[in-house]
């Protein structure tokens, strides 16, 4: 087994990204840190290595347990790396998505101007 690896093709292998590329544009742009230290693509990899990757609008921490040979299924991920992000970080999300979640009947069509200014209304009451 290998002893380390590139950071964006370990993100990719553990199915953080869906594309190697995407990783490091992520790495480059500042959004994945090891240890509270922005890295490039290029940065390798050591098993237990914490890595924080901000996913706006919540951000995921990860430690590094292993290193596959090629990208993983999603059901084998606990082998090569544990996700530490915290609870409250996915509260966070599922709120935001419940805050912009917006339930129409089927066949009424779209919002007239009037509805859709009241619908923000509700929303900006909401968030407040």
């Amino acid at each position: 087994m290998e002893e380390s690896k590139r950071i964006d093709k370990w993100l990719w292998e553990v199915r953080v990204f869906k594309t190697r590329n995407q990783a490091s544009i992520a790495c480059r742009a500042g959004k994945v840190r090891i240890d509270n230290q922005v890295v490039k693509p290029s940065r390798e990899l050591n098993p237990g290595d914490l890595i924080t990757y901000n996913q706006t609008p919540l951000t995921r921490t990860f430690q590094v347990i292993g290193f596959p040979k090629s990208r993983v299924g999603a059901k084998f991920l606990d082998t090569f790396m544990e996700e530490l992000t915290p609870e409250e970080e996915f509260m966070k999300l599922k709120m935001i998505w419940e805050v912009n979640f917006e339930y129409r009947d089927r066949g009424i069509g779209r919002p007239t101007k009037r509805q859709r200014r009241e619908i923000e209304e509700l929303k900006k009451h909401w968030k407040e």
